[in-house]
C-alpha cells in the first residue's frame, strides 16, 4: 500500500505541477484554450483511461509505469484552465478539504472489517452515469445538470475511495512475482488517483471561487 500510496502521490505532483505551468503561461495556454484543440485535451485523459484498463494485463510492469506518468501529464495540462478560471487560494483550500476526505475514506477502507464488495456494482453504475452526463454536458454547458452532476459524483468518488483501498489491499498477495507486484501497484495508484482528481474537481464547483 505504501508503494501505491507513493505513486499516486507523485502523479499529483506531476499532475500539478503540469497544470500550474500551463495555467499560469498565456504562450501555452491561450493556442490550447482557444481553439479546437481544447476538445482533444479535454478528452485525451479519457482515452488513456481505457487504454489503461483495457491494457493493463498485457502490459510489462514497466510499460505501466511509462503510461500511468504520461496520463498524469495529460491530465494536468487537460487540468490547466482551473487556472483561468478559479483563484489560486480556491484551488489550494479545495485540494486540502479533498486530501482530508480522500484520506479519511481511504484510510475507513484499509482498516474496517465491513466487507465493501456490495458497494462495487451501485458505485460502479453511478460512475458510468456521471461519465455520461459529464460528455453531454460538454455540448450543452447546463449549469442545473452541473450542479447534479457534482452532488451525485462526490458521492461516488467518496465511496470508491474507500471500495477501491479495500480492493487494493485484499488483491495484494506475497506469491505474486514482482512483476505482477509492480503492476499491481501502478494500477491500484491510477485507481485510487482517478478517485482523487475527479473528487477534487467536483468539489471546486462548490468551494471554488471564480477569478473576477
Amino acid at each position: 500500500m505504501l508503494r501505491v500510496y507513493n505513486y499516486m502521490g507523485l502523479g499529483l505532483v506531476l499532475t500539478g505541477i503540469v497544470a500550474y505551468i500551463v495555467g499560469t503561461t498565456p504562450s501555452l495556454y491561450v493556442p490550447i484554450f482557444t481553439t479546437p484543440l481544447k476538445w482533444v485535451v479535454m478528452l485525451a485523459p479519457l482515452a488513456f483511461v481505457l487504454f489503461f484498463s483495457f491494457r493493463i494485463q498485457t502490459m510489462s510492469a514497466s510499460t505501466a509505469q511509462t503510461v500511468f506518468w504520461a496520463f498524469c501529464g495529460v491530465m494536468g495540462l487537460s487540468m490547466a484552465s482551473i487556472f483561468l478560471v478559479f483563484t489560486g487560494a480556491s484551488i489550494a483550500r479545495t485540494f486540502f478539504i479533498t486530501a482530508a476526505m480522500f484520506g479519511t475514506m481511504s484510510l475507513y477502507g484499509y482498516t474496517t472489517k465491513k466487507d465493501l464488495s456490495n458497494w462495487g456494482s451501485f458505485l460502479m453504475m453511478g460512475l458510468i452515469g456521471i461519465v455520461i452526463a459529464g460528455l453531454v454536458n460538454l455540448f450543452l454547458q447546463s449549469s442545473a445538470m452541473q450542479f447534479v452532476i457534482s452532488v451525485i459524483g462526490v458521492v461516488v468518488f467518496t465511496g470508491l475511495t474507500a471500495y477501491d483501498t479495500q480492493r487494493i489491499k485484499e488483491e495484494y498477495a506475497e506469491h505474486y512475482s514482482a512483476e505482477s507486484r509492480q503492476k499491481m501497484a501502478v494500477f491500484g495508484a491510477f485507481s485510487l488517483y482517478l478517485n482523487f482528481i475527479n473528487l477534487f474537481q467536483l468539489l471546486l464547483h462548490f468551494v471554488g471561487q471564480r477569478e473576477e
